[in-house]
């Protein structure tokens, strides 16, 4: 399919013609980095690894830059690389995954371009949810202390929600129902229903004026994954790592030697 997408012929004709090209389109001689994580599970991976290079590469090309092609495409693609996908997903281009098999993706869900779900702990986009362009959603975190010691928790965004441009979602965290996180923001937290977040680190600071209505995911009552450990090497839970400041960290007065405890 990339053979005659990119190039206009078939790949048997593309390997005799120009080798190097029809190999360059050939899953089998790409590596990506879920590759190297230890949270990934290699034989899932192997089985979605070729629809996601497809994906990938057919964003590059006209049929993925035109709405009217690229659009039902990766619609089909959703259907047996995650999870779950509900009716009518609209996903544009450019979007990354880290492993595509831990999505689970609602009816009328809207994905903008140039997007980051990072799945490897799991991502949950419920109904009518909408990411705009350049947003990360995250669902694993690394140790202050030690890159290698990795906590998976699964993200979850509600009913409707809505996450703006170039915002961040941190791994664990619960965007209600109907709720809002603003433009730049980053949440490390979570945003009750119809609630409105913004700033670094995002607070809700509005609600919106909503009339009485069924919830279906609230922050303040549904379940949060309690996190588990990609690296077994490194103890469950993660223990205190950090403190906050205080006079040690004042800097020294001129003369003063600095002594390291």
């Amino acid at each position: 399919m990339l053979a005659e997408a990119t190039y206009g012929r078939s790949y048997e004709q593309l390997l005799a013609d120009a080798p190097i090209a029809a190999l360059n389109l050939d899953p089998r001689n790409v590596t990506f980095e879920a590759e190297y994580y230890m949270a990934t599970d290699q034989a899932r991976f192997a089985q979605v690894k070729p629809l996601l290079w497809l994906w990938k590469a057919l964003d590059l090309t006209p049929i993925g830059q035109n709405p009217v092609t690229g659009l039902p495409v990766r619609r089909v693609l959703a259907a047996h690389i995650f999870r779950r996908v509900g009716r009518n997903f609209k996903c544009w281009q450019n979007v990354e995954f880290s492993v595509g098999y831990n999505m689970e993706v609602g009816d009328d869900v809207v994905v903008h371009r140039y997007v980051l779900l990072d799945d490897i702990g799991g991502i949950e986009l419920h109904d009518g949810a909408s990411v705009s362009d350049f947003v990360n959603i995250y669902s694993h975190t690394h140790s202050v202390l030690d890159g290698p010691d990795v906590t998976l928790k699964r993200t979850v965004i509600g009913r409707g929600a809505r996450l703006t441009y170039h915002s961040t979602i941190l791994a664990g965290s619960v965007v209600s129902d109907d709720a809002m996180l603003a433009t730049g923001a980053l949440l490390r937290d979570d945003i009750p229903p119809h609630g409105i977040a913004m700033g670094v680190p995002a607070r809700t600071t509005r609600f919106k004026l909503r009339p009485p209505a069924e919830v279906h995911v609230d922050s303040r009552s549904y379940p949060h994954d309690p996190g588990r450990k990609a690296n077994p090497q490194f103890p469950e839970p993660t223990p205190a790592q950090t403190r906050l400041p205080d006079e040690r960290d004042a800097p020294p007065a001129p003369g003063q030697t600095v002594r390291q405890s």
